[in-house]
């Protein structure tokens, strides 16, 4: 432990008045500059002493004057990151009107006012307006139920305050957003680090900073004046150098990242938006690339502007060439082009998943923050996330013990557990080594007639212990074998390469152990060496000079201990056709390892090297076919998740730190856990109640239900409506008379609309839950060219029944044929609803819905409408019973081509 003498930092550390210049830290810079010069106490390339540091800041070891913080926190602000302004309502409800669709409707909407089409234009601005009420609503909820998780973070530091120059400094409880630079604070066990700070005084102290750089092993930090700063070479004890950055910053502790064991006091360096923290979320606060719901809307749109672009100069030329009409046709040609667009589909969309996210909320408390985010989850074929958190604990745990030959030997793990149980008895660690609580896990768990036989750990009687430290890397229990006096025995566990140095070895077989260790840890595994040596009992002390001349006993291995739940989720998901992508920054073999033991195959991975080489057009060639990357950092993340959108994938992102912010960015949707960081939890589309993937699945699954509603909604009404206009344009051509009245276009929309709204809350098949749910402008072209034909076919043919039906009754002949295409248009529309639903069966033996309800619903207004008062009112009179009888001949036909035609788009789908 080293300290900074009282004398030599009081002239940093009295009143104002008493210093030549002023030292301040300058926002902006992430360090504290003095005249304008950068200092070197922040900076990694340099390593300064307490002294200096205390001094470019302005402050001494018993912390800062209360005046003095006042006046910082007054010049510099609070430290907080800066925050994201909540969007008001109407600026988010404005924002909804960019929706392709919706702008698409708002122009149907204002021709039909120019043509005065007011009906038209009214139910348009009506069904616009409903959407982006919605819409707004459903994205301002899941913001406030965001902004809730904020309070149940911690915000507390540990200060060293004093009330005036002579008084005591007092160790308070201050909120973080307080600290100022130069404030001294204590660390823990458990802290949160609350700002950048810089290391004084330290004990044992291992950072987690995941949330910064995704190392899953935690990281030895060390003050600035100790030797063990370039002398430590690696981690705690058993963990293998991951590249853990450079040995000038493991002076330095960076907000966001937590105290897993010892402890420390540090002077706060940078706050607020000067700290690392701050730095990395500015670098990913870039605007997100269109996303897979926005590229289908986008082609969809494009498709349907086509149509509708090109129906009404085609109507005009027809009727000029073939009936003489001149513009009078033109409030026809309108309707026909807005006969052809689903205008219920913004309310749909909106409505489908609001209620999916609705119902996340409180049955997976799965928070989604922007609802079009919804429908890329249930798109996402490809899932990228790191290893640590999901698909292994923040534990290890023993795999096996070896002997020198590197054959299994329950005396190893005796002896392991000897050392790890006084060490942790004796040693008063501020917290249990997670290794030698594994090690201990794994001894109570023995089984077998030789760990039978073995001498109980406690039962051994502890003399001394010799603590680990960084610099050593292992460390010691000296114990007395129960029955034995006037011996000693000394146990020692620790790294491989120190140990094996301690240890009565020639160097062959120095060597050859060497090499043993090194094969296991290439396969993923973490090592912990064990040696043993007898000494004559003495009172004196015992010091690390007595580690020598050991006698090698054999090799402790340990994994990452993995999540219960993760091999059956990596299952289901690759099921439902998602490929997982592991995006970590731990050793490759450390990641292969865990991917091996959930049933994940690996196969060759690829280190942060090698992406540095490769072009984007070949990353994007190799990250389809490549399931595990290691040693990467945020920057290679985010490269990794645009080379696998550019080869056309869709990507989500899982992640829960700041290092993951450009990745979270760069996929189609961003998924972060509920105790993310802050700025994590605000970049994200969904958050998660728990990192689980189960969670995930029920996301991905209420993502392709709401998906396949809105997919079965788009095919049906585009098939129909294409249909309809063709039958129109038919009609308008052959007949006399317009083939169906404004009024009467007017109710029938309405009719179709209500029916339509069902689509929102349908539960589609299973099917629709086994492959990502895209929403493809192609596909759609398709379908739609198919069976709209097919629907044209069916009113062409009711064309002829009607003219067979009403021959010789010339006097209601108009007011007959708007009555039978009404009707016919409603009954067809009902029976696509059923089925073009779900497939051939429509049933599947489940009972009705709310689509079959509204398809019943929608056949009775079509057959008992005309009959109705209401009826006159729109131009049409009741049928004859011979044209009933022809038209149910007519839907039996067009229902058989239904399914016929059904079948062969599910077949050439499933080739294809």
């Amino acid at each position: 432990m080293n300290s900074v003498p009282e004398n030599a930092a009081a002239a940093g550390s009295g009143g104002a008045g008493e210093r030549s210049a002023t030292v301040v830290p300058m926002p902006g810079t992430g360090s504290v500059t003095e005249a304008g010069s950068a200092s070197d106490a922040v900076q990694p390339s340099s390593a300064p002493t307490s002294l200096q540091v205390l001094r470019s800041l302005d402050t001494g070891p018993r912390g800062l004057l209360e005046p003095e913080a006042q006046e910082r926190l007054t010049r510099f602000g609070e430290n907080t990151l800066p925050a994201r302004r909540p969007v008001p309502w109407p600026r988010r409800f404005l924002r909804t009107l960019r929706d392709p669709f919706t702008s698409v409707l708002l122009c149907l909407g204002l021709v039909s006012a120019v043509v005065s089409a007011w009906g038209t234009a009214a139910v348009i601005s009506v069904l616009v307006v409903v959407s982006c009420l919605l819409r707004s609503t459903e994205e301002h909820r899941a913001d406030r139920a965001t902004a809730a998780l904020r309070e149940l973070v911690a915000t507390t530091a540990t200060v060293l305050r004093r009330s005036g120059p002579d008084e005591v400094a007092q160790a308070r409880e201050l909120p973080v957003g307080e600290l100022v630079p130069g404030d001294v604070i204590r660390l823990a066990p458990g802290d949160l680090v609350p700002a950048d700070v810089q290391l004084l005084r330290a004990q044992g102290l291992t950072v987690h900073q995941s949330a910064l750089t995704g190392e899953s092993a935690p990281v030895a930090k060390h003050p600035v004046d100790s030797g063990a700063l370039r002398a430590a070479g690696s981690g705690p004890q058993g963990a293998p150098d991951h590249g853990e950055g450079d040995f000038a910053e493991r002076r330095l502790c960076f907000q966001g990242s937590s105290v897993m064991s010892g402890s420390g006091t540090a002077v706060v360096v940078a706050t607020g938006g000067n700290t690392r923290f701050a730095a990395a979320y500015d670098r990913s606060a870039r605007r997100r690339g269109a996303s897979a719901f926005d590229r289908s809307v986008q082609g969809i749109s494009w498709t349907l502007i086509r149509f509708m672009l090109l129906t009404p100069p085609l109507v005009l030329m027809a009727n000029a060439a073939l009936r003489g009409r001149g513009v009078e046709t033109l409030p026809f040609a309108v309707a026909v082009a807005v006969g052809l667009t689903p205008e219920m589909l913004p309310v749909i969309v909106t409505t489908a998943l609001a209620r999916g996210a609705s119902l996340l909320a409180r049955d997976h408390a799965v928070i989604v923050k922007r609802l079009p985010a919804l429908h890329d989850l249930g798109a996402i074929d490809v899932l990228c996330l790191d290893k640590t958190g999901t698909l292994t604990q923040d534990r290890p745990v023993v795999d096996r013990a070896l002997d020198p030959e590197g054959r299994p030997d329950p005396l190893v793990l005796h002896w392991a557990a000897v050392n790890a149980l006084w060490t942790l008895q004796l040693a008063e660690l501020p917290v249990p080594d997670a290794l030698d609580e594994a090690v201990l896990d794994a001894w109570d768990q023995r089984d077998g007639p030789d760990a039978a036989s073995l001498v109980p750990a406690e039962e051994y009687d502890a003399v001394a212990v010799l603590p680990f430290d960084p610099v050593r890397r292992l460390s010691t229990a000296v114990v007395r074998v129960p029955g034995r006096f006037g011996t000693h025995v000394l146990v020692t566990k620790g790294a491989a390469e120190a140990v094996l140095e301690r240890c009565a070895l020639d160097p062959a077989e120095r060597d050859r152990l060497g090499a043993l260790a090194a094969r296991e840890a290439a396969g993923g595994l973490r090592l912990l060496a064990v040696a043993r040596t007898e000494r004559p009992a003495r009172l004196g002390a015992y010091t690390p000079a007595d580690e020598r001349g050991l006698e090698f006993l054999g090799f402790v291995t340990l994994r990452d201990a993995l999540t219960p739940s993760a091999a059956g989720a990596l299952a289901v998901l690759a099921r439902r056709g998602v490929t997982v992508k592991v995006l970590t920054g731990d050793h490759p073999g450390t990641a292969a390892r865990a991917c091996r033991d959930l049933g994940l195959a690996p196969g060759r991975v690829v280190c942060a090297e090698e992406i540095d080489a490769l072009s984007a057009g070949r990353l994007a060639e190799i990250a389809g076919g490549t399931t595990v990357f290691a040693r990467c950092t945020p920057a290679h993340k985010a490269r990794i998740v645009d080379a696998l959108r550019t080869s056309g994938y869709t990507t989500g992102f899982l992640g829960d730190g700041v290092n993951d912010l450009p990745a979270l960015r760069a996929a189609d949707v961003g998924i972060c856990p509920r105790n993310a960081v802050d700025v994590t939890r605000e970049t994200a589309d969904v958050v998660l109640a728990e990192k689980d993937l189960g969670a995930i699945d029920h996301a991905i699954t209420a993502g392709r239900r709401s998906s396949g509603n809105i997919a079965t909604y788009l095919r049906i009404t585009l098939s129909s409506n294409l249909g309809n206009v063709i039958a129109m344009l038919a009609a308008g051509l052959l007949l006399p008379f317009l083939p169906m009245l404004p009024a009467q276009v007017l109710v029938q929309n309405l009719c179709f609309d209500a029916a339509q709204l069902a689509f929102a809350f349908d539960r589609p098949a299973s099917s629709v839950l086994r492959r990502p749910t895209m929403l493809r402008p192609r596909d759609f072209l398709r379908f739609i060219t198919g069976f709209g034909l097919l629907n044209a076919a069916a009113d062409l043919a009711t064309f002829g029944v009607l003219a067979l039906a009403l021959h010789g009754s010339p006097a209601h002949g108009r007011a007959a044929f708007h009555s039978g295409w009404f009707t016919e248009n409603l009954l067809t529309q009902a029976l696509v609803m059923l089925l073009l639903r779900t497939g051939r069966r429509t049933a599947q033996g489940r009972r009705g819905g709310p689509l079959r309800a509204a398809a019943a619903a929608l056949a009775v207004v079509g057959v008992f409408l005309p009959l109705t008062p209401l009826g006159p009112l729109l131009g049409m009179t009741a049928l004859p019973p011979l044209y009933y009888l022809l038209l149910a001949t007519v839907l039996a036909l067009y229902a058989c081509g239904l399914g016929w035609a059904r079948n062969r788009y599910e077949m050439n789908r499933r080739i294809s």
